[in-house]
């Protein structure tokens, strides 16, 4: 950021009127911008360590308040993601699996990969015209409606909120608010669930305990769910683990699309204002936040499958 054009002391004094070239530095030195980068960054390491975030320079507020504020909603939004993609992927791998090759399977690996390859802001513009401008079915922003009393904060996670407060109108506000950007996060990634669990269960259906169980007159759905499935789903939970990181970190667009106050929302803005110490941090929490899930996904794997270990 520090090499773009631009300079946040000049967009926020600009704001005020006419300034000086002394105000401009006197600015500058008052924020530690007139230091060396590689002081800047020791001294940001250094603050992350003593637990001090610094303080965004657009909002004059402690970055560790602005992001907390914020990061609710966007695990909010990428949990609702998690779920719509189960309930999408797993089924149709599922029923693309049994009905291997035909026209069925076909038509789900056409959707897959149609899913796969989608642009995100596509879709979402193309599901707020569809749900919102035309049939007005669904709300196509923000997280709640004005005229709904939000419930108290516990959580911060509205759905969860609304049901300790008993508020069943913010639940359900919430919930359709929180369905077309769910939707437009969710899909793409639907289509790769569908794909792992159709591979998945092509391997587990060949395997000697399914047809053993078939052998002994268990029924077709019984063998498919209780014995095919349960094992097809260990790489399916690896790479939910897997995709909640990359999900946190690429609803940027969908939060600006649908104007959801998440963290993704908040990075584009502090972008676009030069507001560093927040765009940092926030970098930050994305990068530990991959790892992490991978590592739980690792972890996972050995859990779910007795065969490996560490």
């Amino acid at each position: 950021m520090h090499l773009t054009p631009g300079d946040p002391v000049e967009i926020m004094l600009a704001e005020v009127g006419y300034v000086s070239q002394e105000d401009i530095e006197l600015m500058r030195a008052e924020l530690g911008l007139d230091r060396p980068l590689i002081e800047q960054y020791f001294s940001f390491v250094a603050g992350i360590l003593r637990g001090d975030w610094g303080t965004s320079l657009r909002a004059r507020v402690s970055v560790k308040e602005l992001i907390l504020e914020r990061l609710p909603a966007t695990i909010e939004l990428t949990l609702a993601a998690i779920v719509v993609s189960l309930i999408i992927g797993i089924p149709a791998g599922v029923l693309s699996a049994v009905r291997r090759y035909s026209w069925l399977d076909k038509l789900g690996t056409l959707v897959a990969l149609v899913g796969i390859s989608m642009p995100q802001f596509w879709l979402g513009l193309t599901l707020v015209l569809i749900f919102s401008v035309g049939l007005h079915l669904l709300p196509g922003g923000v997280r709640l409606a004005f005229d709904i009393p939000a419930p108290p904060t516990v959580t911060g996670l509205l759905l969860v909120d609304s049901i300790l407060a008993g508020n069943w109108a913010a639940f359900w506000g919430t919930l359709r608010h929180l369905a077309l950007p769910a939707l437009t996060l969710g899909a793409p990634m639907s289509a790769l669930t569908m794909r792992v669990t159709r591979s998945s269960m092509l391997e587990v259906i060949r395997q000697d305990y399914v047809t053993f169980a078939r052998a002994k007159g268990v029924k077709e759905m019984a063998v498919i769910i209780k014995h095919a499935l349960r094992n097809a789903l260990i790489p399916i939970v690896t790479v939910v683990a897997l995709n909640m990181g990359s999900l946190l970190g690429g609803n940027m667009i969908v939060e600006r699309i649908f104007s959801w106050p998440g963290l993704g929302q908040l990075v584009v803005d502090s972008i676009r204002t030069y507001d560093y110490p927040v765009v940092q941090v926030s970098v930050m929490i994305y990068a530990l936040t991959y790892v992490a899930m991978n590592l739980i996904a690792d972890l996972l794997y050995i859990r779910l499958n007795p065969r490996v270990r560490i």
